[in-house]
């Protein structure tokens, strides 16, 4: 069985392709590059804490690199970069993904 977190973070990366290709030309390279490579390094994080034994230290690399994708979003939503429809519908799943994650964290700690 596929993890949530896992299949929310892909369907997060399908939503946001097509959003990301409408930032301007000079942002492909900086800004969209960044975010695309936060995006992919949550799902090795979360694909290596679920297949590792010490779960905790995967969950807190992916805890910070969800921290980093919402202030990549929350800025590219303040530069104008992102519509502010679309910033709250990604803000609301990173808001749900970062619940997934505090519950995968919290067991693991048991």
């Amino acid at each position: 069985m596929e993890l949530k977190i896992l299949q929310r973070t892909y369907n997060l990366i399908l939503y946001l392709y097509p959003v990301l290709k409408q930032f301007p030309r000079s942002e492909r390279h900086t800004l969209v590059a960044e975010i695309k490579r936060t995006l992919f390094q949550m799902v090795r994080l979360i694909t290596r804490a679920n297949k590792e034994r010490r779960k905790l230290e995967w969950l807190n690399q992916l805890d910070a690199e969800l921290e980093l994708l919402r202030a990549q979003i929350r800025l590219s939503m303040e530069l104008g970069f992102l519509p502010m429809r679309k910033y709250e519908n990604v803000s609301k799943d990173l808001a749900e993904i970062g619940r997934m994650l505090g519950g995968w964290i919290k067991s693991s700690r048991y």
